[in-house]
């Protein structure tokens, strides 16, 4: 069996959200039943003598799109730990001029062709090395046309005569929406796409709609997540579409790479521990305070979040209520970049408070730490297609206190319930965001209830090992069709 991934992030490549850690991680667990081969674009941020990258010679293509041509180079890496290929799509007018993954400020339409242009030399590349995919498996509207151009302007390409596709969502909010006169650029036959039931929304081209729809299977990052996007709620004006999908759509909840987050062996924290001694969590706490300028009490909780800042992610409930967070008898450590004014106003908080500090900088680094030596996690998301945080926090014995949505309720447990794992509230609102805190606060103060809820969530499994054996049924049930 033969599976190709496109992904616009792989990880440690290059990586901007949970995205990165799906592609980087789940082909390294799905075993010896699969050949598999990653593609991606080449960045300018991506380090290629860090990683090891080789330009493949008499790699260099062309490819029409409308009336320009563009070509292409392709280099080559191995996934860390595997004997698995990456290929690099390396295009200097769309990628290599960027040192990130998705540049802030330009234009829409050279967005999309970016994203066009890498998926075409994905199709084009898979036939110059010879690596016929059973099959193609994108992620999000990036290489959300895959699908598309297999079911038009490749339909009658004998090499992907057997090959069929699967449609990741990782979070339907991004859908990848222009004007229909991209489809020229893309050479995609307009007529065919661009009615009820191909690319067309509201008289734009959506390439998350068009994934959907031409896809062979659609799979979302958890089973709630893949009910909510069904609703008008949730579904972000292309429930319909889900819904007539059905058929074809489940959820599988996302893993972690356990290997690379282990807090027996994880070499970025003060010191290790595991379940059975806790001792070391307690040096994680001493440590973390003092990196962050806060005094350690044995009986003060400490909360953590790691986490983009933006209203998604449930930061527009901290607006108007810094009075109480300061009154809370608890510590807040906040990591994470995101909206403007939010990272101002953690700032601010940072200098004016006792009790609240936040790094508006992302580091792997102090993200590990703050998992490691946090007492409680809190994930207020608005909404969490599934969120690696919340699972990433209980492997370190640190309970998370989350909203009720998508991945998040499919994980965590919530107090008092047999088997917790960590608090949970309903409502979207500040009062209730409060509440939940204080709940956890209360429950802290019980030592005994608190170490049993602490090896609970430590003894939850939320590998890869799991999930990737549903990925491979699906695989299996998709070659298995004629």
């Amino acid at each position: 069996m033969k599976i190709l991934f496109a992904s616009a992030e792989v990880k440690p490549f290059s990586k901007v959200g949970g995205l990165a850690d799906v592609v980087g991680s789940l082909p390294k667990y799905l075993g010896k039943e699969a050949e598999i081969a990653i593609f991606t674009p080449l960045y300018g941020c991506i380090d290629k003598k860090k990683f090891g990258l080789k330009h493949l010679a008499h790699s260099r293509i062309k490819i029409q799109f409308g009336w320009s041509e563009n070509f292409f180079e392709l280099y080559m890496a191995k996934l860390p730990g595997t004997k698995i290929n990456v290929f690099f799509v390396d295009n200097p007018k769309y990628f290599g001029c960027f040192d990130c993954v998705y540049p802030f400020n330009i234009d829409e339409r050279y967005s999309h062709e970016r994203f066009i242009s890498f998926s075409r030399a994905v199709l084009e590349y898979t036939q110059l090395l010879n690596f016929k995919p059973d099959v193609i498996h994108a992620n999000d509207w990036h290489t959300g046309m895959l699908p598309v151009y297999l079911k038009t302007t490749y339909r009658d390409n004998e090499f992907f005569k057997n090959t069929k596709t699967i449609f990741s969502i990782h979070n339907l909010f991004h859908q990848g929406m222009f004007y229909d006169d991209v489809l020229d650029f893309a050479q995609i036959p307009k007529h065919e796409v661009m009615y009820s039931w191909g690319v067309e929304l509201f008289g734009h081209v959506n390439w998350m709609r068009g994934g959907i729809n031409y896809a062979d299977k659609v799979i979302t990052v958890s089973p709630t997540y893949a009910k909510e996007i069904q609703t008008p709620e949730g579904g972000y004006n292309i429930d319909c579409t889900l819904r007539d999908n059905s058929y074809k759509l489940m959820g599988i909840l996302n893993g972690i790479d356990t290997k690379e987050f282990d807090p027996k062996t994880d070499k970025l924290i003060a010191k290790n521990f595991d379940k059975k001694d806790l001792s070391g969590k307690i040096a994680c706490k001493k440590d973390l305070c003092k990196k962050f300028g806060l005094k350690y009490k044995k009986n003060r909780p400490l909360i953590g979040m790691v986490s983009r800042l933006t209203d998604q992610k449930g930061f527009d409930l901290f607006w108007g209520i810094d009075d109480e967070l300061k009154a809370l008898n608890a510590d807040f450590i906040i990591l994470g970049t995101g909206n403007m004014w939010l990272e101002f106003h953690f700032d601010h908080l940072s200098h004016t408070t006792e009790n609240i500090r936040a790094y508006t900088k992302f580091s792997h680094e102090l993200a590990n730490q703050i998992y490691a030596g946090s007492d409680m996690f809190l994930m207020p998301s608005k909404f969490e297609p599934c969120g690696l945080s919340q699972m990433l926090a209980m492997r370190y014995g640190t309970l998370p206190i989350v909203r009720v949505t998508g991945g998040l309720e499919d994980t965590v447990v919530g107090h008092p319930y047999p088997k917790a794992n960590g608090f949970k509230f309903w409502d979207y609102d500040s009062s209730n965001m409060l509440n939940g805190i204080k709940y956890a606060l209360h429950v802290y103060k019980d030592k005994a209830e608190w170490g049993k809820l602490v090896k609970s969530a430590m003894s939850y499994d939320y590998s890869w090992k799991t999930s990737a054996k549903h990925y491979m049924d699906v695989y299996k049930e998709l070659i298995s069709k004629e």
